[in-house]
């Protein structure tokens, strides 16, 4: 690249006199090296000058030389010009000089732009593919906002044309690439749009791989203009796996064909929903499962770039499998592959593995496969050297963790606590709290585990954390008594974490009289246990103490005077801090002035704390981000709405609000965002919202998926995405959703509305109760917003409710209407039964009206692991051994109301040779009969 050519001058003479510059003699000092270099540029600088003209290959080989002493780290503050004059030489050598000198020392606000954009646009126009080349290259290099405004529009037509050469039309699709990810307002979107897709059917594999990273990157801003790309990708995609190594001689990469290009498509793919399409859509799954298929094929070589490119295309295709969330059998089968690499010897195929698997965790299919690798993970998390793949196993097991398993996981990941890295640490506590909190059946093991978890990390327990046990506590009379005697042996340990003090602190001060009783916990003992930690304790925790010892003045009159006493103690009322001295001073004059009743009524027991989103589960989405939490962004796509333009409606009513919650302690939600704290909501009598919406709304159904699912993506198109996360004990359920604007443009007036399917049908509204928080009016570009519903089944019911969002974009008024994944079995607790008790109640259950059966064609592959998954995911408790034919699947739940409780009973009997089923339900009431029966014979 240095050297030139010219008449009666060879490559060899030139690289001679490049040699004594490029080439320092060893040993040289560093000033010697300055003395040089400063003397060579002396000469350049001459030469550049003089009077006498230099010739092309004179100002290549001063230009490469300036460019060689730039990289070595000096300044060049001149021979710009000169690599300016370069472009318009006719020789190869001399413009590749001149460009590679633009491109690296050139400034977007340097004075020659203009000269180098007319350089550039005359070897466009040139129709010469090296020069083309070149030019291209050097647009792409700089990359700058001049460059876009000057190239975008032309670019686009090379890429294009009929009659560009292949090379010229990789280096055209790159640099359109470069320019739209620095300026994408300055890249038209016009009729190339189109044609740019059907790149994707080129003979040429180097063209196709530059048009798929660029229609990916172009399809995620734009994704209804390139939804076309979809079927070409598949079809393309096809080609490849199918093909052998030798199809592809020149794109086989140790045996595996064009790696990187199926790659790109997949990636391409991930920016779309499962195709519409049967024939496309059986296409792409057939291509998947070869790439599965080959992964369990002997390697055909041994070399690591083999096993590199094989894996690189089985993760794509894993992440695109997770990304659909459509295909049960491709989520077991990935996860089962998956499950291979977590004892590889490979640290960053174990890394991948446990990565991949989190996200496979969420979807409904593939959770239980997920479950079957625990003692793998857990072993992970005990014996792997390397820290990342150790963080990664625990993220896998808080993942994978639920009702079946929590105590398990929980026990693990305080074991691993005492050993963790400290920069996990903390990230491990919150994930500790938060499973502990929302799988706790048995609230003396959630008090005994965060206890724990305070003893083993203490410093890593954030204030939500123990403001968190506080809250459940006090909101629940049943543990009230064994978290004070808990708490009380907890403190008698000779060193004790602050954290435990402060928890101590509270709960005594509230609930300290319910072990008063036990002589080896009388009221003296509580306070001088709690006092003997006071003097090692900071300025906040002294304060809580302080409390503490007033509440025990109004719980334990005999300890009044003892408590006095340190109230009136010069420590206390002439304290440093302001804090400390002003409660000594207001607690000592209230405990002497206030009588009996007074100090009842002040210092009464906190009363319960509302309802309100985890605060630990917030930190954690704010120290890990989004992403890594159950979110929108963790939920797989799923497309079932338009979008409506119409007129403004009228102006609305205002939102039902939930009143402000205590500022002390900072608690969130009810354990395991404690559905039952509802009750308490809805006796208030917050009415439902009412909006003015227009009279006939598109409605689209919210999808047959989430009958057996709660978590995915409802709705999504180029402008919003909607998802959800919801969850449901017996008649009361919790629904985040989650509304995502995918442009950069702000939407206004955003008002999202839960409303009955007849919204002003005050029949259809007694069946089910909706609350709503409000959500913010404004919903920045790129931004998400979060609104939480919560739900009553007041009775059984047909029609789901509906959700109306309208807002302004871009002067244009909007409406979504789509119906809300609320159907009657969400409502279905388990029930588990024996053989015995199971066929009493189906025969008692035999009335005509009573049974409704459905003998329907299957849709889907007959396997019995997924349908299993599917009867669970449907609400019922699967019973195992209690059908005399082992191939028939029954279960038993009830379905819960506000008004009644409907006892349920099910058998689905497959037939594998027919690939048919039959359904048999049988209730107490024909209308829930009915309702369940349609529910679950369309998931099979």
């Amino acid at each position: 690249m240095l050297a030139g050519s010219r008449p009666g001058v060879g490559k060899a003479a030139t690289s001679r006199r490049l040699a004594p510059l490029c080439s320092p003699s060893p040993g040289k000092s560093k000033e010697a090296e300055i003395k040089r270099i400063n003397k060579e540029l002396a000469n350049i600088r001459s030469k550049f000058k003089g009077d006498k003209a230099l010739d092309g290959y004179s100002k290549k080989k001063y230009v490469c030389k300036l460019l060689f002493i730039f990289l070595l780290g000096h300044d060049i503050d001149f021979g710009h010009m000169e690599a300016v004059n370069l472009l318009s030489s006719n020789r190869y050598t001399e413009k590749q000089i001149g460009y590679l000198f633009i491109s690296v020392l050139v400034n977007s606000n340097s004075e020659l732009i203009r000269l180098i954009n007319n350089a550039i646009k005359n070897d466009l126009a040139s129709r010469n593919p090296t020069f083309m080349g070149l030019a291209l290259h050097c647009i792409a290099n700089v990359g700058s906002r001049e460059m876009a405004e000057a190239f975008a529009g032309e670019v686009p037509k090379i890429l294009v044309a009929g009659d560009t050469m292949d090379s010229v039309k990789q280096s055209a699709a790159l640099c359109l690439l470069r320019l739209y990810r620095t300026s994408p307002d300055l890249v038209p979107m016009g009729d190339w749009t189109s044609r740019v897709v059907h790149l994707l059917n080129d003979q040429h594999l180097g063209v196709v791989t530059a048009a798929t990273s660029l229609i990916t990157t172009l399809a995620q801003k734009n994704p209804e203009e390139f939804k076309t790309s979809v079927s070409l990708a598949v079809s393309r995609l096809s080609r490849i796996v199918t093909s052998a190594s030798t199809d592809l001689q020149d794109y086989t990469y140790y045996f595996v064909p064009a790696p990187w290009l199926s790659v790109k498509l997949l990636r391409l793919l991930q920016c779309y929903p499962p195709p519409e399409d049967p024939a496309v859509r059986g296409r792409l799954t057939e291509c998947l499962e070869t790439i599965l298929n080959k992964a369990q094929e002997p390697p055909k070589s041994k070399k690591v770039q083999h096993s590199n490119a094989k894996n690189a295309v089985l993760f794509e295709a894993i992440s695109l499998i997770i990304h659909h969330d459509s295909e049960p059998n491709l989520l077991v089968r990935a996860c089962n592959q998956l499950g291979q690499f977590l004892q590889h010897r490979e640290t960053n195929l174990r890394y991948l593995a446990l990565e991949s698997m989190c996200t496979l965790a969420s979807s409904e299919f593939s959770h239980e496969a997920v479950k079957t690798h625990i003692d793998t993970v857990i072993n992970a998390l005990k014996t792997e050297r390397d820290v990342s793949v150790r963080q990664r196993a625990v993220d896998l097991l808080y993942a994978m963790c639920d009702r079946s398993n929590a105590q398990q996981i929980v026990a693990e990941m305080l074991s691993y606590l005492e050993t963790a890295d400290y920069s996990i640490r903390e990230e491990i506590v919150l994930k500790v709290a938060i499973l502990a909190e929302k799988y706790a059946v048995d609230y003396a093991w959630y008090v005994d585990t965060i206890l724990n978890l305070i003893r083993i990390a203490g410093d890593y327990v954030s204030e939500e954390v123990w403001y968190r046990v506080i809250q459940i506590v006090i909101n629940r009379d049943d543990v009230q008594g064994y978290a004070a005697k808990t708490v009380f042996e907890a403190l008698q340990a000779p060193a004790c974490h602050e954290n435990l003090v402060k928890v101590g602190g509270y709960i005594l001060g509230e609930f300290g009289n319910l072990i008063a009783g036990d002589p080896r916990s009388s009221p003296l003992v509580q306070f001088n246990l709690l006092h003997s930690k006071f003097h090692l304790c900071s300025v906040p925790t002294r304060a809580l103490l302080l409390s503490t010892y007033i509440k025990f003045v109004n719980l334990f009159p005999e300890v009044k005077p003892t408590i006095q006493d340190v109230l009136r103690g010069d420590s206390q009322l002439r304290n440093a801090d302001v804090e400390l001295q002003q409660r000594a001073v207001e607690y000592l004059r209230l405990s002497t002035v206030a009588s009996t009743d007074i100090l009842a009524t002040v210092l009464e027991e906190m009363p319960p704390f509302p309802e309100r989103e985890s605060s630990i589960l917030a930190k954690l989405k704010k120290k890990k981000g989004p992403s890594t939490v159950t979110d929108l962004e963790d939920t797989k796509r799923e497309r079932s709405v338009d979008v409506n333009g119409g007129p403004e409606p009228a102006p609305a009513s205002a939102s039902a609000a939930v009143g402000p919650s205590p500022a002390v302690p900072a608690c969130c939600d009810g354990l395991g965002n404690n559905l039952l704290l509802f009750c308490s909501l809805m006796s208030r009598g917050v009415s439902q919202p009412q909006r003015a919406f227009p009279k006939h709304p598109r409605i689209s159904a919210g999808g047959s998926e989430f009958v057996c699912k709660n978590n995915g993506v409802l709705f999504e198109n180029q402008l919003l995405q909607i998802g959800l996360k919801s969850e449901f004990r017996q008649n009361l359920g919790r629904m985040f959703i989650f509304y995502g604007n995918k442009t950069s443009t702000q939407f206004l007036n955003f008002t999202p509305t839960p409303v009955p399917r007849c919204g002003l049908d005050s029949l259809t509204r007694t069946h089910l109760n909706l609350q709503t928080k409000p959500v913010d009016p404004t919903v920045d570009g790129g931004a998400q917003v979060q609104q939480v519903v919560n739900i009553e089944c007041v009775s059984d019911f047909t029609e789901a409710p509906v959700l109306n969002i309208q807002f302004r974009y871009g002067g244009t008024f909007q409406n979504v209407s789509v119906q809300l994944p609320i159907t009657l079995n969400k409502f279905f607790q388990p029930t588990e039964m024996s053989s015995q008790d199971f066929f009493q109640r189906w025969k008692q259950l035999s009335n005509p009206q009573q049974e409704v059966q459905n003998i329907f064609k299957a849709k889907h592959p007959m396997d019995t692991e997924i349908t299993k998954a599917k009867i669970i995911g449907f609400g019922s408790a699967l019973l195992e051994e209690v059908d005399p034919n082992p191939a028939n699947f029954v279960g038993a739940g009830i379905i819960h109301t506000k008004t009644s409780q409907t006892g349920c009973l099910l058998r689905l009997e497959p037939n594998l040779q027919a690939q048919m089923y039959r359904l048999t339900l049988r209730t107490s009431k024909e209308t829930v009969s009915q309702r369940l029966c349609e529910l679950l014979s369309q998931q099979f």
